[in-house]
């Protein structure tokens, strides 16, 4: 039998058909969800910058989750990703990139990877992101991930955030997606003059205060912006 008999079969031509109608349908079913989720969980919230609005719909955030709960990918709330760790709600992602009021030409440091969503929305807007996770597993993971979708202007290092990446300092803005007891030092001193940190401070597993701080003439200006919790900012032999 030739390969034009057997793909002329009926079984054979089912399977195709099954085949071209099924991958599609999945894929747009993703994109209405996130279309949703932009239009009922953000919008709704008061996120209104276009930029950040256009990032939530381009990064798929079912890839950055365990296939298992890919369904579940644009649903209002923060997910397992493994480790004891948790890819952070979408509203939130969202409210975090906003706050830091991210343009084309600039230069990010965020810490705390995780699966690599956050970077990849920034990465969608700004210029470069570095960013850092201790957890090797999520690390390297993120990297591959990050590499394989495309994100060129994403570098991801394994290691303690705390430090942040002083041989690409200053940073037009950092984002650290991990609660911490207070703002670590070394990442205010990264911080560009005028630039933005946004991060979640204070108990760990408790209610911490998500703070906006700006580096202005030296200083730490502070505002508190909502109460979060956030998994802990975790420091090298804590893992």
């Amino acid at each position: 039998m030739t390969g034009i008999g057997a793909m002329g079969s009926p079984v054979y031509i089912f399977i195709f058909v099954l085949l071209l109608l099924t991958a599609p349908v999945q894929e747009d079913a993703y994109k209405a969800q996130r279309e949703q989720m932009v239009e009922q969980q953000l919008k709704r919230r008061g996120i209104s910058d276009k930029a950040v609005l256009n990032a939530m719909r381009t990064v798929k955030r079912h890839l950055f989750v365990p296939t298992a709960i890919a369904p579940e990918a644009y649903s209002d709330g923060a997910l397992p990703i493994g480790h004891k760790q948790t890819i952070s709600q979408p509203y939130m992602v969202a409210y975090m990139t906003q706050v830091i009021e991210p343009t084309p030409g600039m230069k990010v440091l965020e810490i705390g990877t995780g699966s690599g969503y956050q970077a990849a929305v920034l990465a969608e807007i700004v210029k470069q992101v570095y960013t850092i996770e201790i957890i090797p597993e999520h690390g390297k993971a993120a990297a591959a991930r990050l590499k394989q979708l495309g994100y060129n202007n994403v570098e991801v290092k394994i290691g303690d955030g705390y430090a942040g990446w002083e041989e690409h300092a200053p940073f037009d803005a950092i984002v650290v997606t991990a609660g911490a007891e207070s703002v670590p030092p070394p990442l205010f001193a990264q911080l560009k003059e005028g630039g933005r940190m946004v991060i979640p401070v204070g108990p760990v597993y408790r209610t911490q205060t998500l703070k906006l701080i700006e580096k202005k003439r030296g200083k730490a200006v502070t505002r508190n912006l909502m109460p979060v919790v956030f998994v802990p900012f975790t420091r090298e032999g804590q893992q």
